[in-house]
């Protein structure tokens, strides 16, 4: 009897206790742990360089260093610059106000700014057989030739062209675009349209030459490497008479683009085509040498070591 009473005292303690354990269970879930509280640290604004003008900025005068200065400020307005050698050197478009921030959009850019000081952008007609076969692209030199036919119309030493002739107008000269396309716009053949100009980085003193020359003849543009840097003087190789310079005698030390530059006539060319020795059979011709005058005074022809000069 005893031993029952017992187990029903230990059955009573344990159901109490599950009901404690169940009360503090129900407590905790209607009040959970709150996570501490985290301090967030303040954080200091953001700030961006920015290129303004130390003072008015003139349209069209040239930006110096001296002109400009860094600030820091809160926003970074869209086209600003954050150095100043990005700026410096370039043109304002308009005039740009003191304690104002620098903007692409108000200064020159573009096909201008590839026209180096002292230069001339210039356009010439050009076709298939002039450009290359329209090979030429921005970027490239080349060398301009001039094509001038006889004036028929016109008779005896007064008139403007006496004999078609060839020369060596420009050197070396730059080729802004092509076409309709510029430097960095992609390939001009793949607009599958023949190009009818070319725009060309010309020296001031020699854009009325060109312009002469274009219009009154056949200019001829001729590729050359980048890295061949031989060339004749911006002026020519000296000064002569009539529509072309006049060459003198063409002799050992001058460079093919001062013969180029002297020229050639078609009467002259056709003298050293007819004159031109064939070699016979048995007997060798050791040098030819022809001088290039536009008024011509023959064709000297060695043989054996013997010079003979034959007349016009």
């Amino acid at each position: 009897m005893k031993h029952l009473n017992l187990t029903k005292m230990v059955a009573v303690a344990l159901i109490a206790a599950a009901a404690m354990l169940a009360f503090y269970a129900w407590a905790l879930s209607r009040h959970p742990n709150q996570p501490p509280a985290v301090v967030k640290a303040p954080v200091a604004p953001s700030t961006f360089p920015v290129v303004i003008a130390a003072h008015v900025l003139p349209a069209g005068a040239a930006i110096a260093s001296d002109d400009l200065r860094v600030v820091m400020l809160p926003v970074r307005p869209s086209g600003a610059f954050a150095d100043v050698s990005l700026v410096a050197r370039r043109v304002p478009l308009t005039d740009i106000g003191a304690n104002v921030p620098v903007l692409e959009a108000q200064l020159s850019s573009g096909f201008a700014e590839q026209v180096a000081p002292g230069e001339r952008a210039v356009a010439i007609h050009v076709d298939e057989a002039s450009s290359v076969g329209e090979r030429v692209r921005p970027g490239n030199f080349v060398d301009v030739f001039l094509t001038l036919k006889r004036d028929g119309m016109s008779a005896g030493p007064h008139a403007e062209v006496a004999q078609s002739q060839t020369r060596l107008l420009l050197s070396r000269v730059r080729v802004l675009a092509f076409g309709t396309t510029a430097a960095g716009a992609g390939n001009p053949s793949q607009f599958g349209v023949s190009a009818h100009t070319a725009v060309l980085a010309v020296p001031t003193a020699e854009v009325d030459r060109l312009a002469l020359a274009d219009s009154a003849g056949h200019l001829l543009l001729a590729l050359r490497n980048p890295r061949d840097d031989e060339a004749i003087s911006p002026t020519g190789a000296g000064a002569g008479q009539g529509t072309l310079r006049a060459s003198t005698m063409l002799g050992v030390g001058q460079t093919p683009s001062a013969q180029a530059a002297a020229g050639v006539s078609l009467s002259e060319l056709s003298r050293e085509s007819a004159f031109a020795p064939v070699p016979a059979r048995g007997h060798a011709v050791h040098a030819v040498h022809a001088t290039r005058t536009y008024a011509g005074t023959g064709i000297e022809v060695i043989r054996g070591g013997q010079a003979q000069t034959l007349g016009n």
